[in-house]
This record gives C-alpha cells, sequence and structure tokens, in this order.
C-alpha cells in the first residue's frame, strides 16, 4: 500500500466516524455545531496536519448543507486550524516553531494561573485523578491515539480550575492546535508517555494542598514540554 493509499483509508475512517457523530448536530445542524465536531476530532488526532478536508465527504457524512460546512471551515481557519488554499480546497494547518512558542506562552497564563488557585475541592481533584486513571489504562493497553486524547483532557481540566467558559473556548482551541503540534514528534507515544507520571505528581501535591507546588511542578512542565517540541521543530 502506498502512502497515498494510507492517507485515503485514514481519511474514510474518519468519514465513518463523522457519520456516527451526526446525532451530534441534533435538529440544529448549525455551523458552530459541525465546527465543535470536526475541531474534536482534530483535537484527537484524526486530522493530521496537510490533511486536504473533503468537502463532500464531509457534507454527506454529517448531512449539512454546503453552506454550513463552508461556514464551519471558515469559523476553524480563524481559529488556526485550518488553511484555505486557493484553487486547491482547505488544508488541515501545518504549524511552525513560532507557533509553539505562543501557544506555550498562552498555556503558562491559563494552566499556571489555574492550578495555582488554593483549596481545589476534593471532587475536582478526584475528576483530575480519574482523567490520569485513563490515560495510564490507555498506556498500559498501548492505546497510544487515547493516551494522547487523555493528556489533552488533563490539560483541558486544569484549565477548568478557574471555572470560567471563556477559558475553556480558548483552552480547547488551543488544544487542537497543540495536538498539530504534537504530530511533528518522530514518536509522539513517547513524549505523551513521558509527562504520564507528572501528570499525576501534579495531582498528588494538589491533593496535598501544596497548590503553589503544583503551579512549579507545571511551570517546569510546560517549559521541557515546549523545548522538546522546539527541538523536534529544528530551533
Amino acid at each position: 500500500m502506498t502512502t497515498g493509499d494510507a492517507a485515503a483509508d485514514s481519511l474514510d475512517a474518519v468519514l465513518g466516524d463523522l457519520e456516527r457523530d451526526r446525532p451530534l448536530l441534533e435538529r440544529s445542524s448549525t455551523a458552530e455545531r459541525v465546527a465543535e465536531i470536526l475541531r474534536g476530532h482534530i483535537m484527537e488526532g484524526r486530522f493530521r496536519p496537510g490533511d486536504k478536508l473533503s468537502e463532500e465527504g464531509i457534507k454527506d457524512a454529517l448531512r449539512v448543507s454546503r453552506n454550513t460546512l463552508r461556514e464551519a471551515f471558515r469559523l476553524l481557519a480563524h481559529e488556526r486550524l485550518l488553511v484555505h488554499e486557493l484553487n486547491r480546497g482547505v488544508f488541515v494547518r501545518l504549524l511552525d516553531a513560532s507557533d509553539v512558542v505562543d501557544l506555550f506562552a498562552v498555556r503558562r497564563i491559563i494552566e499556571c494561573a489555574a492550578v495555582g488557585r488554593a483549596d481545589q475541592p476534593a471532587e475536582v481533584i478526584a475528576r483530575l485523578a480519574a482523567i490520569v486513571d485513563d490515560a495510564e489504562r490507555a498506556a498500559a493497553e498501548q492505546r497510544w491515539a487515547d493516551l494522547g486524547t487523555g493528556n489533552m483532557l488533563f490539560h483541558q481540566a486544569i484549565a477548568g480550575l478557574l471555572g470560567s467558559r471563556r477559558v475553556d473556548d480558548l483552552m480547547r482551541q488551543l488544544l487542537a492546535e497543540l495536538r498539530l503540534v504534537f504530530q511533528v514528534m518522530s514518536d509522539p507515544r513517547v513524549f505523551h508517555e513521558a509527562y504520564l507520571p507528572r501528570n499525576r505528581a501534579i495531582v498528588r501535591t494538589l491533593a496535598d494542598g501544596d497548590a503553589a507546588g503544583a503551579e512549579r511542578m507545571l511551570h517546569e512542565y510546560l517549559r521541557d514540554a515546549e523545548r522538546e517540541l522546539l527541538h523536534a521543530y529544528g530551533s
């Protein structure tokens, strides 16, 4: 099988998943909801950087109008997840080293502020611990895509400690961009697996009531991850 054949099979599988996502649209097939579904697939690593998106295939899979889908594409292009190339179509965006620096600068502002808040309720700590549990099971079962998704969910939950809907929306967008960044790694499995113990340590530190300590750990975590990614980009 050629590389082109493998890519086509992969995209066909995503279209099958999109058909299963159709009920999520319910009765209102809005562009925002379509964008949310596509963003979710980017965050899960189903669409890869440089992939050309089939307007016809996605439109039929979700049973939405062409105008609705194009508006969803426009929204995701505004979020820097997609790019429209004249006479060629719509593609998943390829990010560069400057994107990495920018994304991690925003992550430090959001995540470090969130984890540094004192007196997190026990149920919040339990939710973070459950996310790490799921990621550890994915690693043990060699479900590497699920491991990457689990890492995304962990950081989304960290941002959620701020209790802001606007921050949650922004973090979802950032994490979708980051998933595209992570795919530049020669072995994303090794990259994500190495940070699993650090996720667990942050949760334990929060459970011990040491929010300042957890914030320091997360700052070092983000510093190290940024360095690894920039090295992968050759910077």
